[in-house]
């Protein structure tokens, strides 16, 4: 029996690990490419984008993993069934109950990971990137060069004419709204980057607002300074209750835990149907096991995302819906023939 164990086992991780790292690699190309289109914001060297690459693996595992999981188990099943093996094994007393508690532990395993990559990685990940993105484009606003136009210092256009060690002279700053035209013209400037905000100090200057008429201040010292947004950190358990504790109170972070524990269960809630789909008789039937296991994990993920709105009560309503479906299927396919 040991031996049999073995054999399946064996047989599952021929299938699982080239779709895991076929799906694993197509996803990790769209996010570079999603990656590679930030340097039109910010500039990045190759480490640099090798770092927000790192911050995309918790979320391309969390998608690829229980796709790979399901489809690697019915192709499992598909294949004993086509080189008639499953009669073979079948005659050592395992029925399909008992072939899919050979693999339970490792989908209930999985689960457990998919939920600590979700509610615990996934958002430790993205805190991380957009601190980073955020220091980036902090560093863009910090670094002004001189003589050139098109430049941003948060909500203004700045110009300036000439700059000497973080020293600015002949600076111009320009701010329209709907009514109103905003210029400031100061002689000399310096940047300071005080982490959660970045300030401009102008010395001798003026500013004038332009409506429908000219208003005009002249100064000595004038600051404007432009906050860096930061999201919360995630260090300890209970900084990420914290984090979770907010979703009863923002929609898109509930729809997110809720699909997200969803997707992580997708694998045992389907065990089922691996072997509905799995089991067939190769002499009267043809093989659709590709196709059907693709269909039915599509037909989930975009049923889920779409009643996510639903609320948390979708968390029983789904699981046992896909279970009841799933059992109804197997009591009149595969169990009195199997």
């Amino acid at each position: 029996m040991k031996l049999l164990k073995k054999y399946l086992l064996l047989n599952f991780s021929h299938t699982f690990f080239p779709i895991f790292l076929t799906l694993y690699i197509i996803t990790s190309i769209i996010f570079l490419v999603k990656i590679a289109s930030l340097t039109s914001v910010i500039q990045i060297n190759f480490l640099e984008l090798i770092e927000l690459y790192s911050y995309s693996i918790p979320t391309i595992l969390f998608y690829t993993l229980p796709i790979s999981l399901f489809v690697s188990l019915t192709l499992t099943v598909s294949k004993l069934s086509s080189e008639y093996e499953l009669i073979v094994i079948t005659s050592f007393g395992l029925n399909p109950i008992k072939i899919l508690k050979i693999f339970f532990p490792m989908l209930l395993l999985s689960a457990c990971l998919l939920l600590v990559l979700s509610l615990a990685l996934i958002p430790k990940a993205d805190y991380m990137k957009s601190t980073f993105l955020e220091q980036k484009k902090t560093e863009a606003q910090f670094n002004i060069k001189a003589s050139e136009y098109g430049q941003a210092f948060g909500k203004w256009l700045i110009y300036v004419n000439e700059e000497d060690k973080g020293k600015y002279q002949d600076i111009v700053l320009f701010q329209q709204d709907l009514t109103t035209d905003t210029f400031i013209i100061a002689e000399h400037a310096t940047m300071k980057n005080e982490g959660s905000s970045l300030s401009l100090n102008l010395n001798e200057g003026k500013a004038l607002q332009i409506t429908n008429d000219i208003n005009q201040i002249d100064f000595d010292k004038m600051v404007i300074t432009t906050n860096i947004k930061a999201s919360a950190n995630i260090n300890t358990l209970e900084d990420l209750i914290a984090y979770w504790h907010d979703m009863f109170s923002d929609e898109d972070k509930a729809e997110d835990f809720i699909f997200y524990v969803l997707a992580s269960i997708f694998s045992i809630i389907s065990m089922l149907f691996a072997i509905y789909i799995g089991y067939y008789n190769p002499r009267y039937q043809k093989n659709h096991s590709s196709l059907l296991a693709i269909s039915l994990t599509t037909l989930f993920f975009v049923v889920t995302l779409q009643l996510t709105h639903i609320g948390f009560i979708l968390l029983i309503y789904i699981p046992i819906v896909w279970i009841i479906l799933s059992i109804f299927l197997y009591l009149k396919r595969i169990k009195p023939y199997y």
